[in-house]
């Protein structure tokens, strides 16, 4: 049993047969999802998505790519909306320096906003970050205090950022990405996260991984290939990454 711990099923082209891609995933063991909102109405679909699919979750949040559009009217319906019993986080939310489609500050109030709903509905917040790690971490240490759990997904940074993370008692999550031949800097921070605080995603429909990177859309299904990499570089067999990541992941957004 895994659980793709981010993904977006509410996403083109997965959403057309969500059904097929939940038949495809469950044949090979991945039999739990979470699917992440990155808009209000992206996250109200996740949440009605969730609400019809055993074993499926929601976050809901507003990336930073769509800060700028974040009113405040917005962020109470957000509020709102999580209060649903199938939202397990908030999120993604964070900061993208690296597009800047919305500008920092309006990142920046945006992100700060989050971790204050997080804080209200004690749920746990899935952390986006690109270009941006000393400014997200300064958000965090000046807003993060009380939040229920952190989770930096996605995670593409160095060993020794990743020890940062860990000392604030923060978990990472990987993705295909580290299954890329040019990935060492990943593959050399997954051996600095313990089990306990490692998770798995697809972040589908991006990032095939290999041996099948030139699959699209990802899915996941395609995340066994992840699985497998993660447990070889951890040492361990295939089994017991499964069962320490499913258990990670069921206590760190609260599953049955």
């Amino acid at each position: 049993m895994l659980i793709d711990t981010h993904c977006h099923l509410t996403f083109e082209p997965l959403d057309a047969d969500v059904a097929a891609v939940l038949q495809r995933s469950r044949q090979v063991g991945v039999t739990g999802w979470i699917t992440v909102g990155t808009s209000l109405e992206d996250s109200r679909k996740a949440v009605e998505l969730a609400g019809q699919h055993e074993n499926m979750y929601a976050t809901v949040g507003i990336h930073p790519h769509d800060a700028k559009d974040a009113s405040e009217a917005a962020l109470d319906a957000l509020r709102e909306l999580a209060r649903s019993d199938r939202v397990v986080a908030i999120g993604e939310t964070g900061l993208d320096f690296h597009y800047n489609f919305s500008k920092q500050p309006d990142q920046k109030r945006v992100f700060a906003a989050h971790l204050e709903i997080a804080r209200q509905l004690d749920l746990p917040v899935v952390i986006h970050s690109r270009n941006a790690f000393d400014e997200t971490l300064e958000i965090l240490d000046e807003r993060g205090a009380g939040l229920q759990g952190v989770v930096f997904h996605c995670f593409g940074g160095t060993a020794e950022q990743a020890s940062l993370l860990l000392e604030r008692g923060y978990h990472i999550s990987f993705t295909g990405v580290v299954t890329f031949k040019n990935a060492d800097t990943a593959r050399q921070a997954v051996q600095a996260v313990p089990l306990d605080r490692l998770m798995v995603e697809t972040d589908c429909p991006y990032m095939s991984p290999e041996p099948v990177r030139k699959q699209k859309p990802n899915e996941p299904a395609l995340m066994v290939h992840t699985a497998e990499l993660l447990a070889r570089l951890k040492g361990v067999s295939r089994e017991q990454f499964e069962h320490s990541s499913t258990e990670t992941a069921q206590r760190f957004f609260g599953l049955p």
